[in-house]
């Protein structure tokens, strides 16, 4: 099941994401399953592993600081604090399910400020 959502899910964001978008992998291997579902040049990031912080998964995406696009393919419960809060602005114990995306991004790129939720999507939807 797994397997099937991960490429349902990687269809959806191939057909979306720029070229030149930097994929990261946390190391375990289910992210790493999930990454290669979307291509097989990703990132492996030791910052992405299971109980990192908020703070980890944002500095390995280079979040605020890089103007092109990153996808993260990580943990729960790391994944929905992060989402708060960049949407929030603190970070509270949202949950995403496996396999779903949630694409934020700047409303002006590269600068602190106001995020934007541009689609939250489950496999389910697919």
């Amino acid at each position: 099941k797994g397997h099937r959502q991960a490429a349902d899910i990687a269809q959806w964001l191939n057909s979306r994401l720029p070229a030149s978008t930097r994929i990261l992998a946390s190391p375990a291997l289910r992210t790493r399953q999930t990454a290669a579902a979307l291509t097989e040049d990703f990132e492996v990031v030791t910052a992405l592993a299971p109980g990192n912080s908020v703070a980890d998964v944002l500095s390995a995406a280079r979040w605020p600081e890089h103007d092109g696009t990153a996808l993260v393919v990580g943990h729960q419960p790391t994944l929905g604090s992060v989402a708060s809060l960049l949407i929030a602005g603190m970070t509270m114990p949202w949950n995403i399910r496996k396999g779903s995306v949630w694409w934020l991004s700047h409303r002006t790129p590269g600068k602190q400020g106001a995020v934007v939720l541009r689609a939250v999507i489950s496999p389910e939807m697919l």
